[in-house]
C-alpha cells in the first residue's frame, strides 16, 4: 500500500508536467507555423470587449473589411460589417473630439 502511494505522488505530478509542457510546445508551434513563411495573415483581431461573463464583442479585420462579431456560449454571430479604417483615420476622430 505504501509503494502505491509513493508511485502516485511521483507519477501524478509527472503527468501534470507532461501535459503542461505539451500545451506550451503547442502554443510555440502554432505561433511559429500558423501562417506560411512570407505570407501575411488574412485575419486579425483589432479589439475585444467583454459585455458579460458569457458574452464578448470583437472587431475582426478580414480582407480589408472590419467585422463586428459577438462571441457567446452558443457560437459567433456577425453583427455589423464596414470597410477597414487606416491607422490615420482611426486616430483622427479621437483627436477631434478631445479639442
Amino acid at each position: 500500500m505504501l509503494w502505491y502511494i509513493v508511485k502516485l505522488f511521483i507519477v501524478l505530478p509527472l503527468i501534470g508536467a507532461l501535459i503542461w509542457g505539451t500545451l506550451k510546445l503547442l502554443q510555440k508551434m502554432q505561433a511559429r507555423y500558423g501562417a506560411a513563411p512570407g505570407q501575411a495573415k488574412s485575419v486579425r483581431i483589432i479589439e475585444t470587449t467583454m459585455l458579460s461573463p458569457t458574452l464578448k464583442l470583437a472587431v475582426i479585420e478580414f480582407h480589408g473589411r472590419e467585422i463586428l462579431v459577438s462571441a457567446s456560449r452558443h457560437g459567433l454571430t456577425r453583427l455589423a460589417e464596414a470597410p477597414a479604417r487606416s491607422a490615420a483615420t482611426a486616430i483622427a476622430p479621437a483627436t477631434e473630439s478631445a479639442a
